[in-house]
């Protein structure tokens, strides 16, 4: 089972270099509210221990590679993330942690909507309880 899906992109390019766009509501499916990425994680460190309880996301690891811990309540997966052709969809109410980063690592990140706090579930025991 996995608790997450990976999306294909299409890459473009020749001789001269390769190209990946990524389109709200075509191969990104959903219409983007919000980008941010992550560089620069020191060793050791778990980034991410939440879960949202109506935020839809895509994950792409533009350079280097990291793990991904999902976690549905019931089920636990590891993911790595190494390519920059294929995105990592993560639906509501999956906790993640993502970890192992490599030093050259970028992963970017592609919210269906805004930052709000209220979305977020830091605790995993509350996690848990809202997954009964």
């Amino acid at each position: 089972m996995t608790l997450a899906r990976y999306v294909d992109f299409n890459v473009r390019g020749d001789a001269d270099g390769w190209l990946v766009a990524l389109e709200g509501n075509r191969n990104v499916p959903f219409s983007m509210q919000r980008a941010y990425y992550i560089f620069g994680t020191q060793n050791g460190v778990r980034r991410g221990k939440h879960a949202h309880r109506r935020l839809t996301q895509m994950m792409v690891c533009l350079t280097g590679q990291c793990k991904i811990l999902l976690d549905d309540g019931k089920t636990r997966e590891d993911l790595t993330l190494a390519r920059n052709d294929q995105g990592l969809m993560l639906d509501a109410m999956i906790w993640h942690e993502m970890y192992d980063f490599s030093p050259d690592c970028v992963l970017l990140v592609l919210a269906d909507n805004y930052y709000d706090e209220a979305d977020y579930i830091r605790n995993y025991a509350a996690f848990k309880t809202a997954c009964a």
